[in-house]
């Protein structure tokens, strides 16, 4: 082990790199910041483009399955949340490194990075920007003041307030961290006096954390790639099972292109333009939710992030129009880093849909699936999971919903709601 926020490396084989033309002596490097496992498709879409990759993962990442083929070298250290720790092994970086763009592969890296980024003066989303991608807080309010809607919400600060909030808002309310992601840590909560007996027991954590009223209805995602403060390209899905019931009741995770010429989708990519605006994205990738009331059958902004969509949304989206977001959030970064212009590719129309389950077996066979739409296969421990992609929507919906009724019979298990990002991935 080096010494205290000097990261430990790991070097791998060189590859020619090309010139940065903002100074043709040296190429573009780019730092990956990741606590998790992903981003691959970045990795290798940069080293594709000719720049230098440096990779910055924690210790117990160390023999995991990176493409190290793509990657001029390897950092590792014991986490990446000790601020001073991070600062200072980077830091140490940069005295034989020109970092030219810094990006966290995972959404609980964004902090870090835009810190890094403040300090070492790299171009990039800062500090203060970066709470209204990572904050549920900051977010809400934010876009409130831009008048999107949300569900009415208190922050858990000033005791008053919320009391006032208990008795003018009817339940039931979900209590969210204000800096977690997805459902996870996520209670819904029907009694004025269990949500006071929690927040006893948060003690000094509650400041951490808000109350919202719980809005019953469908969930719908959109994931999208920014350049220059404007949408280039934005994709609309939909969940077939809202993802609060997937991590808090044991349902399937399920979640399908919406028909591009809905109503639907048109209004949830101008939504997705206004919340970027008014967040202040310049450029990257975002992965927006919003939820349409059940009762109103209003759309009401619930989350975003400045990161590529998890579980393997990704591949749903290249499966359905052919573009990859992990290796086109690489290009625009590399696009700016080079003064270059960046544009989208074109995409296809077609339609896909992704099915994900817990499964009782340890490595469940999904072989009885043999529809020809079928183009990818999960392959985790205690998990079941399906890819298809179609010209036709209704052949993509139709073949989610049969399957969703044959995973439960043939895999479906359930497990208790994770508290923490740690017990998620583990």
């Amino acid at each position: 082990m080096e010494p205290r926020g000097k990261p430990s490396r790991l070097r791998a084989r060189a590859h020619p790199c090309r010139r940065n033309t903002v100074n043709d002596t040296r190429p573009t490097t780019v730092v990956c910041l990741s606590s998790f496992l992903k981003g691959h498709d970045f990795i290798r879409e940069c080293k594709r483009l000719g720049c230098r990759v440096l990779l910055i993962t924690v210790e117990k990442l160390r023999d995991a399955d990176w493409p190290r083929e793509s990657i001029d070298e390897v950092f590792y250290m014991p986490d990446l949340y000790q601020r001073e720790d991070v600062i200072h092994g980077v830091s140490y970086l940069a005295r034989s490194e020109h970092i030219d763009r810094i990006v966290p592969l995972d959404e609980f890296d964004l902090e870090m990075a835009s810190t890094l980024r403040e300090h070492l003066r790299v171009p990039g989303m800062g500090e203060t920007t970066v709470r209204y991608f990572r904050d549920k807080l900051a977010m809400r309010m934010r876009a409130q003041e831009a008048g999107i809607a949300v569900p009415e919400f208190v922050p858990i600060l000033q005791n008053d307030r919320v009391r006032q909030y208990l008795e003018t808002v009817p339940p039931p309310w979900v209590l969210k961290p204000r800096l977690s992601a997805s459902a996870i840590g996520i209670r819904k909560l029907d009694d004025p006096d269990e949500v006071w007996r929690i927040i006893e027991e948060l003690g000094d954590r509650r400041s951490f954390h808000l109350l919202e009223r719980f809005v019953r209805g469908d969930v719908f995602h959109v994931d999208s790639l920014a350049w220059e403060k404007e949408i280039l390209f934005a994709e609309a899905h939909g969940y077939l099972n809202p993802p609060f019931e997937v991590y808090h009741g044991g349902g399937l995770f399920c979640t399908r292109t919406l028909p591009r010429d809905s109503d639907t989708a048109r209004a949830l990519k101008d939504l997705d333009q206004e919340v970027a605006i008014a967040l202040g994205m310049v450029r990257g990738a975002l992965h927006t939710e919003f939820i349409r009331g059940e009762e109103d059958g209003r759309f009401y902004f619930l989350e975003t992030a400045a990161r590529v969509g998890g579980a393997n949304i990704a591949d749903m989206t290249e499966a359905a129009t052919g573009i990859n977001l992990w290796r086109e959030w690489a290009r625009l970064e590399v696009a700016s880093a080079r003064r270059e212009e960046y544009r989208a590719p074109e995409a296809r129309d077609d339609s896909a849909g992704l099915l994900i389950s817990l499964a009782r077996q340890e490595w469940p066979d999904t072989g009885a699936y043999d529809d020809p739409e079928i183009v990818w296969r999960l392959n985790k421990r205690h998990h079941a999971g399906l890819l298809v992609a179609s010209p036709s929507q209704e052949r993509v919906e139709g073949l989610l919903r049969q399957y969703m009724e044959r995973f439960r019979e043939d895999f479906h298990a359930s497990m208790p709601a994770p508290e923490t990002a740690a017990q998620a991935v583990d």
